[in-house]
């Protein structure tokens, strides 16, 4: 428990912790890396274009993201700017890794939201701000490829505003696009950004300090386009709706830059523009059993554990960073990273206090004590031994199968902190072992790999099966790529008759039992031991569900 609470107080305002999401090809990866070279945590950025080349984009370690060019897990960078500590976690693109990023969402203090300009908003985009809405959490907006043809400014924002729900407000314009792109003009500062496309991997940005846009200035740097560009001002000055940084806290407005982050344009302003707006470590709700009176001989988190789904949950409280006594929670288990010695780590957000290496807390879970000896940092694959840390921060702690994602780590009191979810999966697959000697070695393998939030694994109560459910078909494919490379396991998958998973909880005894006995065939337990009702058919669900009125037939799922 830190004593100090000045620093306490100041460590966190210095505290910026966001994650990075698009739709697949936006450039996310590489703004990640831009930002990073800004940030001086790199010296020459490898980007994704680069897939076949020895140098690959920092965040994109597994051997599979390598091949393919694209992340297909979440990595976690560190990295100082100015006077701030930054932690960020470049999520996955693709629309096959939803369910990891939907969890990274829940442990950010705000987001960045990369746009294609040629694009536009796509599908994995909406489902992204549907967490980050059900969180209110903070969003920047960065439209990117500006040097390549696209859709109008004005076009990408009402796209975003008709797509996504949440007010554009342009901070920067850009003049032009595609080959006549000529850069960005600043509305705050009526400043020009001229563009340049030799970056070579160095910052290149020319800042002209007009007077206006009425300056003769404006002419003399880009000609014709400079009339164009008025027509945009006066019309943003008309019809545009101010910025207001009270709604962009409270996710109503998204600020929005123009630029290219392969040309390292655009991005300085951006993370200048972030580090000053952008909200510091928040407060996250709790369970905090201590709040209320215990049955006699059960612990509160047992207690806790025990009405985390029921209808009269036990009293919830908000964790303030500024809370002298350190609190944390897992929000992402990795298997695998250091692949020569097979480890699994736990990824934990420090949400109060300060954590000291060798520190003692309680896993609440498990209501054992642990000491915090070789917690790390991440710089994507590269990671180092960390000293301290504080809210907002993501360190790293060795797991060995005893820690699990949503698990709460606290020096004494018993909080099991809220709010990360699973979500149903959208397509099933059922494994096929090809040598049976590897059962042991299969059953690890999925077990771990479904920790992490790769798929979800399902048992079905009548036979040994192993049912995995994803939001996307491809991480089949990376699951039985990750078997075979991590746990020497020779297997491959076919198709089931589940159409979807909705986990189900009762709430009239005799009601339930008769429902388990009728749907018996279809139901199994995840890998938390959660019931849930495979359904074969649209048809069969919703038969399911008028049947058995007082069954509740859930889509999402609290991690307990």
């Amino acid at each position: 428990m830190i004593s100090d609470q000045k620093l306490l107080e100041k460590e966190i305002a210095r505290r910026r912790t966001f994650a990075i999401i698009s739709h697949p090809d936006a450039g996310k990866t590489t703004l990640t890396e831009k930002l990073l070279l800004f940030g001086g945590a790199i010296q020459m950025a490898g980007t994704v274009k680069a897939r076949k080349a020895a140098r690959h984009a920092t965040s994109d370690w597994m051997a599979m993201e390598r091949e393919r060019g694209i992340s297909v897990t979440t990595s976690v960078m560190h990295f100082s700017y100015g006077d701030c500590e930054i932690n960020l976690l470049d999520t996955p693109g693709h629309q096959d890794f939803s369910e990891d990023t939907y969890r990274v969402l829940t442990a950010v203090d705000s987001a960045l939201l990369v746009i294609d300009s040629a694009k536009g908003v796509e599908t994995q985009t909406k489902k992204l701000m549907d967490v980050c809405r059900m969180r209110s959490t903070p969003i920047m907006t960065f439209i990117n490829k500006l040097d390549r043809e696209g859709l109008t400014p004005l076009e990408v924002m009402a796209d975003i505003e008709d797509h996504l729900g949440i007010a554009c407000v342009p901070l920067t314009w850009p003049v032009g696009m595609g080959s006549s792109f000529k850069g960005v003009y600043d509305l705050r500062t009526d400043e020009l950004r001229l563009f340049s496309a030799q970056h070579g991997g160095r910052r290149v940005e020319d800042k002209v300090v007009l007077k206006g846009s009425d300056d003769p200035r404006l002419d003399e740097y880009l000609g014709d386009a400079a009339v164009k560009l008025r027509e945009d001002l006066e019309l943003l000055l008309m019809a545009g709706t101010p910025f207001s940084l009270e709604k962009y806290l409270a996710a109503e407005q998204t600020p929005v830059f123009f630029g290219s982050a392969i040309n390292n344009f655009g991005v300085q302003e951006l993370l200048d523009t972030f580090v000053r707006m952008a909200p510091a470590p928040q407060p996250r709700p709790a369970i905090d059993p201590s709040l209320t009176a215990l049955t006699a001989g059960q612990t509160g988190v047992q207690k806790a554990q025990d009405n985390a789904q029921s209808a009269d949950p036990l009293p919830t409280r908000l964790v303030h960073p500024a809370e002298a006594e350190f609190s944390g929670v897992i929000f992402k288990i990795q298997a695998n990273m250091d692949k020569a010695h097979r480890d699994r780590m736990a990824f934990l957000r420090v949400c109060s206090g300060c954590f000291s290496r060798g520190m003692k807390v309680r896993h609440h879970r498990t209501g054992k004590d642990f000491n915090l000896n070789n917690a790390t940092i991440f710089m994507a694959q590269d990671r180092s031994g960390v000293e301290e840390a504080w809210p907002g921060d993501i360190i790293g702690l060795p797991n060995h199968g005893t820690i699990k994602i949503g698990d709460t780590f606290t020096e004494k009191t018993p909080l099991k902190f809220t709010g990360i979810p699973s979500f149903a999966p959208e397509h099933f697959r059922r494994v096929r072992l090809r040598d049976p000697l590897k059962n042991k070695q299969l059953r690890k393998g999925l077990e771990q790999l479904a920790e992490e939030g790769a798929v979800q694994l399902f048992r079905p109560l009548i036979n040994n099966d192993y049912i995995l459910g994803a939001v996307g078909v491809l991480q089949f494919e990376v699951i039985i790529a990750r078997l075979a490379d991590e746990y020497s396991v020779d297997a491959g998958y076919e198709a089931t008759s589940t159409h979807c998973a909705r986990w189900v909880i009762g709430n009239d005894k005799a009601q339930f039992d008769d429902f388990k006995d009728y749907y018996n065939n279809d139901l199994a337990l995840d890998a938390e031991g959660a019931l849930a009702y495979l359904a074969p058919s649209p048809w069969k669900l919703e038969s399911a569900q008028e049947r058995y009125p007082k069954v509740e037939f859930r889509t999402t799922r609290e991690i307990s």
